[in-house]
């Protein structure tokens, strides 16, 4: 049997969709993007103003509401807001994801608690909360969105990294529970984004992509039912092959080309002050 008959077709024209993080960069890019095609559009945000204005803009077949993705609470309110507005979900894409740079021990407790519940805990609560109702209607489809850094080293954002290789393996193991339901789990693993998450950082271009490149992946993984994709494609293959190379090769490698002083370097630059701020505030709770 073919990877797609396992899984009932999915009309995107006749589809509520919700996603989360989505008042910004691929989250927003991503609700445009399935809105043009027809489907009722849900994003969920920690900023609801944001994402009530960007919803008024992208039309009438889309809504916003408030939501904090490391509380099961908040998104199983979220959820219900949505089915209640739009239907029953048949797509989840838990997008909302934040990425504070600095060294592994100057990072605080409170830093790295605030990552694992936005990154890792807030697909989690999004699996769980619409699961099973997906199971009853036996078909659906959830995208996560991982990133690079879950198939890679990545110093100066060590714990994002681990909520990333996280974020890999709970997909992948999920997909395989849920096969014989009809839900398919894909994981979408981006490069760089050219997006306020990764301003300051100093990439070349050939390895940055738009959200807007991201958002037809996470559209497309509808289509294919793919359980993983790196994007852009051509990375996968590259760090799959790096991966294979001893430890001490792939250390030189980082090293030669500065990997370690990447994130220190973006961290204090004028690009990436608004962000540090305001993930600075979602971290004090203000």
């Amino acid at each position: 049997m073919s990877l797609l008959h396992r899984y009932p077709a999915i009309d995107l024209a006749a589809s509520t969709v919700a996603i989360t993080g989505g008042a910004r960069g691929i989250g927003l890019a991503t609700a445009k993007a399935f809105a043009a095609r027809g489907a009722n559009v849900a994003i969920g945000d920690l900023d609801d103003e944001l994402a009530e204005r960007v919803a008024s803009e992208i039309g009438p077949r889309c809504v916003a509401f408030g939501l904090d993705v490391g509380s099961a609470a908040s998104f199983a309110q979220f959820i219900a807001d949505v089915e209640h507005r739009a239907g029953p979900i048949d797509i989840l894409v838990n997008n909302a994801g934040i990425m504070p740079l600095s060294g592994f021990l100057e990072e605080s407790d409170q830093v790295s608690t605030t990552q694992i519940n936005v990154n890792l805990w807030g697909p989690i609560h999004g699996m769980r909360t619409v699961l099973p109702g997906m199971i009853e209607r036996g078909r659906g489809h959830i995208v996560n969105l991982a990133s690079l850094a879950g198939k890679t080293s990545t110093p100066g954002a060590a714990v994002y990294s681990a909520t990333k290789h996280a974020v890999v393996g709970l997909s992948a193991s999920v997909r395989d529970e849920m096969v014989d339901h009809g839900i398919s789990v894909s994981a979408i693993l981006p490069s760089l984004v050219r997006t306020e998450l990764g301003a300051g950082l100093a990439m070349p271009s050939a390895v940055t992509v738009s959200p807007e490149t991201v958002a037809a992946a996470v559209v497309d993984s509808v289509r294919t039912r793919r359980g993983a994709t790196v994007v852009p494609r051509w990375i996968g293959s590259a760090v799959d092959v790096a991966n294979v190379l001893p430890s001490g090769v792939q250390e030189a490698a980082r090293r030669r080309i500065g990997a370690n002083g990447l994130a220190a370097a973006a961290n204090t630059s004028p690009q990436r002050s608004a962000y540090r701020r305001r993930i600075e505030g979602q971290v004090s709770g203000e």
